[in-house]
């Protein structure tokens, strides 16, 4: 089994002064590490029912096409505003400095579209939390939330209390 904790590298004061970016790309770089990690993230649910993979620009695109793939469903991307190029539904929701907005197309899910909600890192739980209300707005049913790694210190998984979560890596 492959330890994809050394493929994270920590980048300190970026994007700004006093935070630890974790740099997924030496992951990305390792065709083992990178199928090892999509292979992980998308095993919990393999026995879902799962019909869509939902992922979360941008860095969730590189982990949801492969995950779409091995479960056998559908690629939706979920971009911010003003990106897709159909009609769309969104949400705004708060950041600590101010606020964001995701969009889906209208037509990407149905009533009954079994759903995996797919992204790179969950951090304080805000995008994930209002990703999950849009696809439900749509009347999908969210199966679980996939993350190659959790921020255990940020508690993002208390926004997302009532919902299967999975991470391959945590970092505390």
């Amino acid at each position: 089994m492959t330890d994809l904790a050394r493929f994270i590298r920590d980048v300190p004061d970026y994007p700004k002064q006093g935070i630890i970016f974790k740099d997924i790309t030496p992951l990305l770089g390792d065709p083992a590490a990178f199928t090892a990690a999509c292979e992980r993230m998308a095993a919990p649910y393999t026995d879902s029912g799962v019909t869509h993979v939902v992922a979360i620009e941008s860095r969730g695109f590189l982990f949801g096409a492969p995950i779409a793939m091995a479960l056998g469903a559908g690629l939706v991307p979920m971009r911010k505003a003003g990106k897709l190029p159909h009609t769309t539904t969104g949400i705004s929701y708060d950041l600590e400095y101010g606020t964001d907005r995701l969009e889906i197309h209208t037509d990407a899910l149905t009533r009954g579209s079994r759903v995996v909600l797919v992204d790179d890192v969950l951090a304080t739980g805000g995008t994930a939390a209002a990703a999950c209300e849009l696809i439900e707005s749509l009347g999908a049913t969210v199966v679980g939330c996939s993350f190659l790694m959790r921020l255990g210190f940020l508690n993002g998984i208390q926004r997302l209390a009532n919902r299967n979560v999975t991470s391959v890596l945590v970092c505390e």
